[in-house]
Parts: structure tokens; sequence; C-alpha cells
């Protein structure tokens, strides 16, 4: 091809792609253009919307430090008693081991180039003490007195819901301790059973469920990592009928846009139902929370004994912020997993089988992957026990969604994890609903499950 072709078909290339990016640029002028005053009103509160529901989810105790550092006092058992507190003081790599995340953004360049170089003392609680009081462990607020003393401690929504990247690696410190943070993602490493073990003063909790503080000791520690029990201050019912901690699995708290109900177990409520009822019940802020079905006493003994559906603080430090987080959260989309994380012509096979042989659109709707409406099944329905389901006002289960899953991979699948991997999962589907799947099937569903959500589904390039 001579030189003049070549320049010619390059300035005709240009020109297309200078014509399609400036008609693209024109119909974005001409969207804003016709925005009325009301429609850019509306822009604007969604943008303020999401900024104060972050600010909410990351670092809003709602007033929990009364219970965390004032009854329990929790903060005691963190500093250790050479630095005020009781006991030997929690160091970063017990931290670490316990779950506990370290914001990198909240970090002095000095301290990260510390970290990295071993130049940092992992086994001394003081350091603890110091990324608490730069606000750098994710989930938790340190309160201190004028003289820098540790006087008390909040928890907040991230501890749970929120993991950091791999973007730090330092001598002595794994993987995922130290990062950007991932909001809505689920803690799989926390544990928080642990964690609250270790508060001087347990027997307020032990008050409550009727019991002594040695069985409350053993309650929370038969948890593990990446389980919360959020009905054992409703029920008191800490074990399963085979013995077996009733904790069940944090769950993410993205891609919940469109699902219609937030927990594993059913009729709770929708997203901001949960987040009233954990600021108030779980997390023990200060707001106001109503729901007389806890006073079903054969049900819920231990929340109709303490009222825990008729809850009223002056002032509220829950109530005012509901918005603004319920919002935030229904804008966390669940994250894509990486390229080469799954086998890309498995993943298109699954997908036909999916929606086919597999039967998983039956309940699993595209593409919020649980049912538009009301998303709820009797155990018996999907061949389980229905000891979880019956601790919920529905008795029922939730359609989980999909997506995502890549992300929470470690702890098992279903509510409490009982199922170690996705083959277990269809392997179980496969028996329940006698789907004769093949083994390669099998895999195939595995390689799609891990593949959500899709490029389709998570591609955001059309939104200005």
């Amino acid at each position: 091809m001579s030189k003049f072709w070549k320049l010619a078909i390059a300035s005709v290339v240009s020109a297309v792609l200078i014509a399609g990016y400036s008609l693209r640029a024109e119909k974005r002028s001409e969207k804003t253009a016709t925005l009325n005053s009301f429609d850019r009103t509306i822009i604007h509160n969604s943008k303020q919307m999401v900024d104060d529901g972050r600010q909410i989810f990351r670092f809003d105790t709602f007033g929990d430090e009364s219970f965390w550092g004032g009854t329990l006092q929790l903060h005691k058992a963190i500093a250790g008693a050479r630095l005020g507190g009781v006991g030997p003081g929690l160091s970063p790599a017990t931290a670490a081991a316990l779950g506990l995340k370290i914001d990198v953004d909240a970090l002095p360049p000095s301290l990260v180039s510390a970290v990295k170089a071993g130049q940092v003392n992992l086994n001394d609680p003081a350091i603890t003490v110091a990324l608490l009081k730069l606000n750098a462990v994710v989930g938790v607020t340190g309160l201190f007195d004028g003289d820098g003393k540790l006087q008390s401690l909040g928890l907040q929504c991230a501890l749970c819901h929120s993991r950091v990247d791999n973007s730090v690696t330092a001598p002595g410190i794994p993987a995922g301790v130290i990062g950007h943070r991932l909001d809505g993602w689920s803690n799989q490493d926390l544990n928080v059973g642990q964690i609250v073990a270790l508060s001087p003063n347990l027997q307020p909790v032990a008050d409550v469920l009727g019991t002594d503080v040695p069985t409350v000791k053993k309650v929370l520690n038969s948890w593990g990592p990446g389980k919360f029990d959020a009905e054992l201050f409703l029920d008191g019912k800490a074990f399963r009928p085979d013995g077996k901690s009733a904790a069940t699995l944090i769950p993410p708290a993205f891609g919940l846009a469109g699902v219609n109900l937030h927990t594993w177990t059913g009729a709770w409520g929708t997203v901001t139902y949960w987040n009233a009822l954990v600021a108030n019940l779980e997390m023990h802020g200060k707001g106001t929370f109503f729901d007389p079905r806890l006073d079903n006493a054969k049900q819920f003994p231990i929340a109709a004994a303490n009222h825990l559906g008729h809850v009223k603080n002056d002032p509220d430090l829950i109530t005012s912020k509901l918005p603004a987080l319920h919002f935030y959260q229904l804008a966390i989309p669940a994250p894509k997993p990486p390229k080469g994380s799954f086998n890309e012509e498995a993943a298109k096979r699954g997908d036909e089988l999916f929606s086919g042989k597999a039967q998983c659109t039956t309940c699993h709707t595209e593409p919020i992957w649980s049912e538009p409406g009301w998303n709820l099944h009797k155990g018996s329905e999907v061949c389980i026990d229905n000891f979880e389901a019956n601790r919920a006002p529905d008795h029922r289960y939730r359609t989980t969604p999909l997506n995502g899953l890549w992300t929470h991979m470690k702890r098992g699948f279903y509510h409490d994890g009982r199922f170690p991997t996705l083959l277990d999962v269809v392997n179980h589907y496969d028996s329940c609903f006698n789907l004769g799947l093949s083994s390669g099937e099998k895999t195939d569903l595995v390689e799609y499950l891990k593949s959500l959500p899709s490029e389709e589904e998570s591609d955001t390039s059309g939104i200005q």
C-alpha cells in the first residue's frame, strides 16, 4: 500500500473517531441542557446522599461507645495494663489474626514506609492504640481524653461489612490486612465473637441472656471467623440442634439494589429495616426502633423480656442517618471478578445450564439473582433444615443474590457455611432436584457462578 493511501485511511479513521466522540459529547450536553431545576436537585441530592452515607457507614458509631466502652470496657482490654487498661493489651499482630483491618489512606507516609521496612513492633499494644488515634482501624473508633489516654471505643458498620485490598505487603503482615477500603465486602477474617470475648465486663451480657459469664465466652468463642449471631440477643439460641454454633456468615453489603429482603432469613425487612435493627440492637447505638413482632415471647424470649421491639432514646443518634446509609448501600455494586479467576469458556456453558437444565433461574432471576417480590422459601423447598429459618418472623429463607460470590468463598456457602465449596452447593441442588448433571456440567456451573457479575451486568460505561 502506498504512503498516500496509508495516510488517507488514517485520516478517515481519525475523522470518524473524532466525530463519534463529538457526537457523544453533544448528546451529553443535550441531556444536561434538558434537565430542569428539580432534575438538578435530584442529582445534587443523590451525590450528597452517597457522600453522607459513606461517612456514616465508615465512621458513625451511633453512640454505641457507651456500650462497648462504657459497659463492656472493651477499650481497656485493647490498651492493656501498661497503658491504663487491663491484661496484656491487643497487639497489631493479634488484631490482624482476629481479622481487624487497617486503612492505608489514614496512615502517614512515614508510617507506611516503616511498616514495609519491618521497623514497626507488631507485638506492642501501644501501636494498636496509635492506629486508633489515627482512626485507621476499619470499623473501630477510639475515644481519647486530653492526655491521649484511650477512654472508650465505638464500632461502625464497616467493621463487619468492609475489607481492604492487597495493596500493602510487609514483613509479618499478611496481604489483605493493610490496604484501601472495600466497602460492602464481608470481612471473612473477622472473629467478632473472640473480640467481644476480650471485654473485661461481660456480666451485663450474661444478665440479658440469663446465664453466666463463662457460658457467654463459650458462645462467643464458638462463632469463629467470618460469622456473627444476630438472633442471639433475640431468642437466646446459641447452638444448633446438631451442637454446632448458631452463628451465620457475615453477608456482603453490596449488590442489594432491587433485592427485597436483606438477611439470610425471611421477612425481617429491607436493607433500611435491618440497618435500624442492627444499629439499635446489635451495635447498641442510641436510637429508635419499633417491631412488635419481637413481643412474641415464644419465638423471641430475650427480645420480649427486654422490650427490644420498643426502643426509644433521646437524643436519637440513629434515625436521621438511616436514609443516607440506605442510599449508599444500594449504590455499592457487586465487584467484577478479576481476569483469569474463572474459566471463561466453561462459564459460557454454565450460563446456558443455569437457565436451562440446572433450573437455577426458577429462583435466581437475572440480574438481581433473587426473586423480584417476596423472595422467601421454606427449608423443605431446598432440602435443608428449618433451624435458622425458624429464628425469623416468617420461618423462611431468603433467596440469596449471587453477584460477587467470588469475594466471599473462604468460609463456605449458605447462611451458615455448611457447604465448603460452590461444587458442594451444586451437588446439593443436583441431588435435591434430581437434575442429573454430569461432573463436567457441574464444573461449568461453578465457573459461571464465579464469573458473576458478568461484564454486561457490571458495565457502567454509559452512565454519565
